[in-house]
């Protein structure tokens, strides 16, 4: 049976703070202090809210360096832009957090390019990896379904504040997009019973923030990035890595060096 309007009225905004509790909280409106993150940009693909050059950085020349995960397995891509950006320096020595969105996880590094810790996730309910010109100013009730992503891109990570007065650490705050606790206040959503599942499959949820167990975001993730910097690294899913970051692959500049050293020895 429908809501008489005058229930209706008083429903309404329980619904609308459900939304924003379950959702990513929405940034305050205070802008960021430090320097605000930015995507990088792929030729041909929409504009974003700023835009900021993409420069590919060029190959050192001295011995390649690889990201240490562990006991961990993670997918090509992950691999790939995890030992590009220590190989690189990339990370401008700071932490650095990957963000793989195909397989719903999270990787904090330390500035060395050892893993921290890994932990599923909870992102964007819509597949898509370029922002939504001015979507950082939308309410979260005009969010469209297919708005719904979390874009990719290499940005500077800066703890701070939400709309709702939770620590969180922005991703980007003029995307709105942050990593914070995950919130399981509307049970419909099954947001830990998602996060606990052992497939992928059904870790799109968010409006675009992407949630993290409670433990992982509190002893990990945010004292990391209080104490050393991070730069986030959220991977593509329409397009590759080397077309989203201007990265190379360290294990062929390894295999060239191999190979030059055999040469050398003849």
């Amino acid at each position: 049976m429908p809501l008489p309007r005058a229930g209706f009225r008083l429903a309404l905004p329980l619904l609308l703070a459900a939304l924003a509790l379950g959702g990513c909280g929405w940034r305050n409106n205070q802008p960021a202090t430090q320097a605000k993150a930015q995507p990088a940009v792929v030729a041909g693909s929409p504009s974003p809210a700023k835009k900021v050059a993409l420069v590919p950085r060029q190959p050192p020349t001295g011995l390649p360096h690889f990201a240490d995960f562990g006991r961990q397995h993670p997918s090509h891509d992950a691999r790939h832009v995890a030992d590009w950006a220590l190989d690189s320096g990339d990370n401008e020595g700071k932490a650095y957090v990957l963000v793989d969105k195909k397989d719903a996880k999270v990787y904090v590094f330390n500035p060395r390019g050892h893993l921290v810790a890994a932990a599923p996730a909870l992102v964007g309910a819509a597949v898509g990896d370029d922002p939504v010109p001015g979507i950082g100013d939308k309410p979260l009730s005009q969010v469209l379904p297919e708005e719904k992503t979390t874009p990719a891109g290499r940005y500077v990570a800066e703890p701070g504040v939400n709309a709702n007065g939770e620590d969180v650490v922005w991703v980007s705050w003029d995307l709105a997009v942050s990593m914070h606790r995950v919130r399981p206040l509307v049970k419909a959503e099954r947001r830990l019973q998602r996060l606990a599942s052992a497939t992928p499959k059904d870790n799109r949820i968010s409006f675009g923030c992407i949630n993290l167990p409670v433990a992982f975001y509190e002893k990990v993730l945010r004292p990391t990035v209080k104490r050393d910097g991070a730069i986030v690294y959220v991977l593509p899913e329409t397009r590759t890595p080397q077309e989203q970051f201007g990265s190379y692959e360290v294990r062929d500049r390894a295999q060239q060096l191999a190979g030059l050293a055999r040469t050398s020895v003849k």
